[in-house]
């Protein structure tokens, strides 16, 4: 890992970043444009290093916590990719059925960040499922630029159906309740957009900046919804105001909150987007959510 520190970093440097890891900016146009910002003890490779995900170094709950009882299962996605594999994850000794939630992976497939918040979500007390729409594909590589070049492969309609198809089988699963919500980021945090349009029944979403839907479906909208977005994501969080009046205008229920100062991807702490404070809250405030909604 690079000993650079954040506040070296211009914020142009992260909005370069967004560009690369949303497929708007090729490697080779990445390094060119960083270049520009290698200055002084800066160099390219070690702006890379820096930006690039800390995997190993990043996981807060194990995959071996004694906590939880965590496992990859198979599940039927008819419409979408055959069978997908996931996480799923809950608490190790639950006597109750529990509050089921799909956690969506970014664009990239189900890496070691979004298991350890599947993993999270079951230490709060609840059934996770977090599914890896590169089933079809042979599954997360193993690194992310590998995964988004996979994800990009995929076709839309049936990576949709891939989740909608999660909700099925955790809402039916013999330790959940039946009460199933959902939490995404970026990619993810459309795809909850999408289920609380298409899922009548779903319990809650919670999108992490994630891709607003067609205003003329948020009158489908049941689920209540909680949506967190950063000040310095221009390019998602310019569509809230617009989202929001709709919402308001169709009496839907929603919190929504705006994170001053944080990027996009601030949630995920393997990477120097990460927000600890806005992370931190975020996540309360989710999992307080959740606990209202999935009773």
């Amino acid at each position: 890992m690079s000993d650079i520190k954040k506040e070296d970093i211009k914020q142009e440097v992260y909005d370069l970043y967004d560009d690369y890891a949303h497929n708007r900016l090729d490697r080779r146009g990445f390094m060119q444009k960083l270049s520009l910002y290698a200055v002084g003890g800066l160099t390219v490779p070690s702006l890379m290093s820096f930006l690039m995900p800390d995997y190993q170094n990043n996981i807060q709950v194990k995959a071996d916590d004694p906590r939880l009882k965590s496992e990859y299962v198979n599940y039927s996605s008819p419409k979408g990719g055959g069978t997908i594999k996931g996480l799923l994850s809950k608490p190790a000794n639950a006597k109750k059925k529990l509050g089921g939630i799909i956690v969506v992976h970014e664009n990239r497939g189900l890496n070691p960040y979004i298991e350890d918040v599947g993993r999270r979500a079951a230490v709060a007390g609840f059934i996770s499922l977090a599914p890896d729409a590169l089933t079809p594909l042979g599954g997360y590589p193993g690194n992310d630029d590998e995964g988004r070049a996979m994800q990009a492969k995929r076709d839309k309609g049936q990576m949709e159906e891939d989740f909608i198809a999660a909700y099925e089988y955790l809402k039916n699963h013999k330790d959940c309740n039946g009460k199933v919500g959902v939490v995404g980021f970026c990619y993810g945090g459309g795809i909850a957009n999408m289920m609380a349009v298409r899922v009548p029944d779903l319990a809650a979403a919670v999108p992490f900046y994630g891709a607003q839907p067609a205003l003329a479906d948020v009158p489908k909208i049941k689920a209540p919804l909680m949506l967190h977005y950063a000040s310095l994501d221009t390019r998602i969080t310019a569509g809230w105001p617009a989202y929001e009046a709709a919402l308001k205008e169709n009496n839907k229920k929603y919190q929504g909150f705006i994170y001053e100062g944080a990027n996009h991807g601030f949630h995920n702490d393997t990477t120097p987007r990460y927000d600890k404070t806005a992370a931190e809250l975020a996540w309360k405030r989710t999992i307080d959510f959740f606990g209202e909604s999935l009773k």
